[in-house]
């Protein structure tokens, strides 16, 4: 059973710093795309950053220069360094997880997600 849980929300001043946190367990398959969605309210899910198994990254245009995704294979963790928040980055951020390499924007394509932890940026 695949199971992903996210750690590491929390609230910050606009321009501070959060890491999250993602620990993937029970997946075996060697393709995947590892992402972190979020969705803030009234507002559709949106993908912020992706990593695929070749290590390939994708970033939504909002957050490039600003966030940096990563996987650490030995830890099963992926992670996402959010620096120079602002308001607009205030959400719920969910893992998730896709068999197909490709990391797609569509919330569809993943089958397995985790339960959300909330970021809060305030001004």
């Amino acid at each position: 059973q695949v199971q992903l849980v996210e750690s590491g929300g929390g609230s910050v001043q606009s321009g501070g710093s959060l890491k999250l946190s993602c620990t993937v367990s029970g997946y075996t398959n060697r393709g995947y795309c590892l992402a972190w969605f979020r969705q803030a309210p009234a507002k559709g899910r949106e993908r912020v950053a992706g990593i695929d198994n070749w290590a390939d990254t994708k970033y939504a245009d909002s957050v490039k220069g600003r966030f940096t995704i990563s996987l650490d294979n030995a830890k099963n963790t992926l992670s996402l360094q959010m620096n120079s928040l602002k308001p607009e980055d205030t959400a719920m951020y969910y893992c998730a997880l896709s068999t197909y390499v490709y990391c797609s924007s569509d919330s569809g394509a993943f089958p397995y997600w985790g339960r959300g932890t909330q970021v809060t940026v305030s001004s």
